[in-house]
C-alpha cells in the first residue's frame, strides 16, 4: 500500500482540475476535492488497499458536487431568486467552454475520461452506472462537441 502523502501529491492536481471542469467553480471544486481527500485519509487503511483508490476518491468528489448541486437547486427554487451567472473562463481552452454546455452526466463522463484519464470501468463505478452507458454517453458527448465545433468553424 502506497503512503497517503505520496498518493495525495500525485492525485490531487488531477482530481482538482477534473472537478473545476465538472462544476465550473474553482471554490466548489476545491471543497469537493478537499472533502474527498479528507474522507480518503480517514479511511486510508481500507481505501489505500483498494485496486483503485483514485477511483474511490473521484466517486466521493463527484457525489459531493452532485449533492451540492441538488442543494443549490433546491435553495434557488425555495428562495425564488436567481444569483447572477458567474462567467468562469475555461481553464483548458475554448473547447472546454463547449464541454461546460453538455448535460451534467455527459460532462462528468468527459471530464473523468479525458482529464482524469480514467478507464470506462472506473467511470462507471464512480457514476454508479454500467460501463456500456458510459461508452454511450461519451459517444453522444463527442458527437455534440463535434457538431458544436463544426458550427463554430462555419459561423466563425
Amino acid at each position: 500500500m502506497e503512503p497517503f502523502d505520496a498518493w495525495y501529491r500525485a492525485e490531487h492536481p488531477r482530481l482538482l482540475a477534473s472537478m473545476v471542469l465538472l462544476c465550473g467553480s474553482v471554490d466548489e471544486a476545491r471543497e469537493a476535492t478537499d472533502e474527498a481527500f479528507a474522507r480518503a485519509y480517514e479511511r486510508w487503511t481500507r481505501v489505500g488497499a483498494m485496486a483503485s483508490p483514485g477511483g474511490w476518491t473521484y466517486r466521493v468528489a463527484v457525489n459531493v458536487v452532485r449533492r451540492r448541486g441538488r442543494r443549490h437547486s433546491l435553495e434557488r427554487r425555495l428562495l425564488v431568486r436567481r444569483p447572477p451567472a458567474v462567467d468562469v473562463p475555461a481553464p483548458a481552452g475554448e473547447a472546454w467552454s463547449l464541454v461546460a454546455e453538455l448535460p451534467l452526466r455527459q460532462r462528468t463522463a468527459v471530464v473523468l475520461r479525458y482529464v482524469a484519464d480514467l478507464p470506462e470501468a472506473d467511470i462507471a463505478r464512480i457514476m454508479g452506472i454500467r460501463r456500456g452507458t458510459v461508452a454511450a454517453m461519451l459517444t453522444q458527448a463527442r458527437a455534440r462537441l463535434g457538431a458544436a465545433l463544426t458550427a463554430e468553424v462555419l459561423d466563425g
